[in-house]
């Protein structure tokens, strides 16, 4: 396969393809299958899934959990709302964070802002000491009590962090929604798209057919969200996100590849992983750290053998890294016969498995 540029993975995204709420139940979107030895294209609804699936399959999950990121505040005492987007915690005794801004241009190091409880009506001060990026800072909460405290306090005035392409507010709907049956590990501000369709129902037929559900933690940031700016994908620098992937995981997604059984990742965050976990043997280590493993064209999967995945925008980090596995060709068709039978794009839309 020739190297692809960015370009190669363009296509037009009509708005009223991207699904701005989720299906009403999880199981109930629709999924598209593709089948990478023969090239063929089927159409199901998400809980037949269940009949691409075997007695000693794995399906490795990421149980990251979301917390509410998106926070308002305002520069000083007065003036208009400042988006203050929590990322991680960067330190948590002298209670450091670190985060996106927006507007950026008004904030700047030594500027204070002033956020307010919603219910407490409690004023909580911070303030800027360093600049990361264009719209990254670094602040520093003046709060009286322990780091906990100030995480919980922090969380009940954030918002969940629905991409802003939804074109809309944060609902009710989006505490439930915004988040896996399986999430547990607190760390994310992205959701696993891919792992929104699964219900606690469907993942207990899963276990009753024999199918290993292997846990791994990927804690999500904005790295996949971000566009990328070169067209030349190799030189493109994708952000570090935080992963661990223990014993027990390995063990049983090993069994199954050595076994010659399916190995479903799901999502591209989780294949990222694994693939920046691969022993000398092209096995499944267990390990923990940091990734910035960028999956593109030409890329050969040692691990999974199976994708889940949702309909991504054009020129996106998930969309290269499906392409990767899928076929380019394969892949980009399928894209268009998404748009033509009228799939659900983005975060909450319609899924695609990959075999």
């Amino acid at each position: 396969m020739l190297n692809l540029k960015l370009s190669d993975f363009n296509f037009t995204l009509p708005k009223t393809a991207i699904a701005t709420h989720p299906a009403e139940n999880r199981e109930e979107a629709r999924l598209m299958v593709l089948d990478r030895n023969t090239k063929k294209i089927s159409h199901h609804v998400f809980s037949d899934i269940l009949k691409f699936f075997k007695e000693k399959d794995s399906l490795v999950i990421n149980n990251s959990k979301v917390f509410p990121a998106r926070l308002y505040a305002k520069k000083e005492r007065a003036g208009a709302a400042i988006e203050v987007f929590l990322l991680r915690e960067l330190d948590a005794e002298s209670m450091l964070w670190d985060t996106v801004v927006e507007p950026a241009r008004k904030i700047r190091i030594g500027n204070k802002l002033y956020f307010e409880g919603v219910k407490t009506k409690k004023e909580y001060v911070a303030e800027v000491i360093d600049n990361t990026t264009s719209r990254g800072r670094t602040i520093r909460f003046f709060f009286d009590g322990t780091p906990e405290q100030l995480r919980k306090e922090l969380f009940s005035i954030g918002e969940m962090p629905i991409p802003k392409f939804l074109g809309r507010k944060t609902e009710a709907i989006d505490q439930e929604r915004f988040q896996t049956v399986y999430a547990k590990e607190l760390g994310s501000v992205i959701t696993s798209a891919s792992g929104l369709h699964f219900s606690k129902i469907l993942l207990k037929k899963l276990e009753v057919l024999g199918v290993e559900i292997a846990e791994i933690t990927v804690h999500a940031n904005l790295c996949s969200a971000t566009a990328i700016e070169v067209e030349d994908l190799s030189k493109h620098k994708l952000g570090a996100e935080n992963y661990i992937i223990n014993e027990a995981a390995t063990k049983a997604i090993n069994q199954s590849k050595e076994e010659k059984k399916r190995v479903c990742a799901v999502g591209t965050t989780v294949l990222k992983a694994l693939e920046s976990s691969v022993s000398a043997h092209d096995t499944l280590k267990p390990s923990s750290g940091w990734t910035n493993r960028f999956i593109h064209p030409p890329y050969d999967c040692k691990i999974a053998n199976a994708l889940i995945t949702n309909f991504y925008e054009p020129c996106s980090v998930p969309l290269i890294a499906a392409s990767a596995f899928a076929g380019h060709e394969l892949l980009m068709e399928a894209y268009q016969v998404a748009l033509k039978e009228q799939y659900r794009f983005l975060t909450y839309g319609d899924a695609m498995l990959i075999i």
